[in-house]
């Protein structure tokens, strides 16, 4: 069966559809959520407006401002952060936000409403290939607030990954789109230009059984630890245990997450003894491992920051790093499994 929606096809679903047919699984719910999702998904018809324009804006580039991670922040990076933040400051939806670009919690204006969730986001991951046109992304997760009133806290933010009520993120690339879970399956959206909407293209994604592909940097292989080495041997075929996958890598964590979720395989980025203010990993718990993981999950697939499921770490800092392996269960698993009869014995 052809998963893209036919344009004659009776049963075209828009993502606000698909939304208000999401919440029929929680007879609790009041559409508050469904209206967030639905403004996330506004958020991303923005930045995907701006940025198949990037080259004919003033929006290339980067800014004189540097990031909590010590990054040049890029020009797009700042529209995305602004974009997602005042579409939804106001709606009464939202207790508090944290966004990658920012040291501490972005509280909700007090002049409007505290609301009963926590948005966390990454607004443009990969912006580094912004100037090449390779693809982007922004990656959120939605939690219900802990704190019972008021305005909402550091607390509310650093929540382990299991207890998420929404994970996804959008794609910008040769087409928009929108991918996400709110634990009843994963679900995937193609951006129609045309009529500016959100359309279900990728119903129920489950990651293939068969692995296509490994992604991972391999060229920071010599700082790796000797169980990432020979898990990379592993994947190669070089042991004989597998037939070799082929090797993808965009450098884009989201392009390189969605091309495994469809095709299969493992994405990786090991923690490596080549940057020491990093010993615990690059990518953010937070912001991108956990609501990917999230994703995965419900497609049938698996993360781990090589000992454990990403999605049981309890957040101890709002900017956390972890390593990450995500991708076909059996693949993680054997990652985990090199890293301890290799690592874990030093």
């Amino acid at each position: 069966m052809n998963p893209f929606v036919s344009y004659t096809n009776e049963t075209i679903i828009t993502i606000e559809r698909h939304i208000l047919e999401e919440q029929k699984y929680h007879p609790e719910a009041t559409g508050i959520l469904t209206a967030l999702l639905y403004d996330i998904a506004l958020s991303g018809k923005y930045i995907a407006s701006r940025t198949c324009r990037a080259g004919l804006m003033d929006i290339l580039g980067a800014t004189d401002n540097f990031n909590i991670q010590g990054e040049q922040v890029m020009k797009l990076d700042e529209l995305a952060d602004d974009t997602i933040y005042r579409l939804n400051d106001h709606t009464g939806r939202l207790a508090v936000m944290a966004s990658e670009e920012h040291s501490d919690i972005m509280p909700i204006p007090e002049k409007f409403e505290s609301g009963k969730y926590v948005l966390l986001f990454d607004p443009l991951d990969g912006s580094s290939n912004i100037d090449y046109n390779a693809p982007i992304g922004t990656i959120f997760a939605i939690y219900r607030r802990l704190s019972l009133e008021g305005p909402g806290t550091l607390e509310d933010c650093l929540q382990p990954g299991k207890d998420m009520v929404v994970g996804g993120y959008i794609l910008y690339g040769s087409s928009t789109m929108l991918v996400y879970s709110s634990g009843n399956g994963t679900h995937g959206f193609t951006l129609d230009p045309s009529i500016g909407e959100f359309l279900l293209s990728h119903p129920n994604i489950q990651i293939p059984k068969k692995p296509k592909y490994y992604s991972v940097n391999q060229g920071y292989s010599m700082y790796w630890s000797e169980g990432v080495n020979k898990f990379t041997d592993y994947l190669q075929g070089k042991d004989g245990q597998m037939k070799s996958l082929s090797l993808r890598y965009i450098g884009s964590l989201v392009a390189d997450f969605h091309r495994t979720l469809l095709s299969g395989g493992i994405f990786y980025y090991p923690t490596d003894k080549k940057d020491p203010k990093r010993p615990t990993g690059k990518l953010r718990l937070l912001y991108e491992a956990n609501p990917l993981a999230f994703v995965m999950k419900q497609a049938g697939g698996y993360a781990s920051d090589g000992h454990q499921s990403i999605l049981e770490i309890m957040p101890q800092q709002l900017h956390q790093r972890v390593p990450l392996y995500i991708g076909n269960r059996e693949l993680v698993e054997k990652a985990e499994e090199y890293i301890r009869n290799f690592d874990d014995k030093e």
